[in-house]
């Protein structure tokens, strides 16, 4: 999806993209070979040419954070076709005071815990961290993200996807459980708890059966974060290649 991609393009709105999708132009390739694009002078083509190169450089060359700052975040989906096989699926709990209990993080082959008493230090997570090239997080954004950085230090510098706002921009508003009711995304009764109970319970007693409990709540939510990220992919790049079929 992102060698379809304009928007990348300095001052390059998403009306001005749907312009350039037009006979004989659907992707970078295409827009390299033309000389002249309607709505486009000769000195801009020049330029955007320049950065068409430099952004088909950052892809052979594996250097995907290019596209931190130049990428709109709300459009960051397009990378995840891409990246489908260096992403990963990261989701928080926190007690009652706000702080981080547990991180995990998942891709589609492996999961990783990272809980606090345990293994929970900024070495553990940033070393993890650093295996992967892009972030999914729902509401990551604002919460998962920023407390990760505040409460441990870290260094976050991947590329990132927040499917709340994708979900907005779709229809489907409410939080990850609502998005799931909607989506008809079911899991098994007993994870529909509280995390936070959990985590009171397993500290009082000790018993390791309600850790369990709450990392494979915690797990099921990443999960489900996997099938809603299909879902929206499938959505948002239906939309585009409709938009790109129109145009010839």
């Amino acid at each position: 999806m992102i060698k379809h991609s304009f928007i990348f393009l300095e001052k390059m709105g998403s009306k001005k993209e749907q312009s350039i999708w037009q006979p004989g132009i659907k992707d970078w390739h295409d827009f390299l070979t033309v000389k002249e694009i309607k709505g486009i002078s000769k000195k801009t083509k020049y330029y955007y040419d320049r950065q068409i190169k430099e952004a088909q450089k950052a892809l052979q060359e594996e250097n995907y954070t290019y596209f931190l700052g130049k990428l709109p975040q709300k459009e960051m989906w397009r990378m995840y076709d891409l990246l489908r096989d260096e992403c990963i699926f990261l989701d928080i709990e926190t007690d009652g005071y706000g702080r981080i209990i547990v991180v995990g993080i998942s891709n589609y082959y492996h999961t990783n815990f990272f809980v606090k008493g345990v293994n929970l230090t900024r070495e553990i997570v940033e070393k993890e961290l650093s295996k992967f090239k892009l972030i999914i997080t729902f509401n990551g954004s604002s919460f998962d993200l920023p407390k990760l950085k505040r409460q441990l230090g870290l260094r976050i510098e991947h590329l990132h996807i927040d499917l709340k706002h994708l979900c907005i921009k779709l229809g489907l508003k409410g939080g990850l459980k609502e998005i799931e009711k909607i989506l008809n995304l079911k899991r098994p009764p007993h994870l529909y708890g509280n995390p936070v109970e959990l985590w009171k319970a397993f500290h009082a007693s000790g018993d390791r059966e309600w850790l369990e409990l709450l990392l494979e709540y915690n797990r099921e939510d990443m999960e489900n974060l996997k099938l809603i990220m299909e879902k929206v992919y499938k959505e948002m790049s239906t939309k585009i290649y409709k938009q790109i079929r129109l145009a010839f």
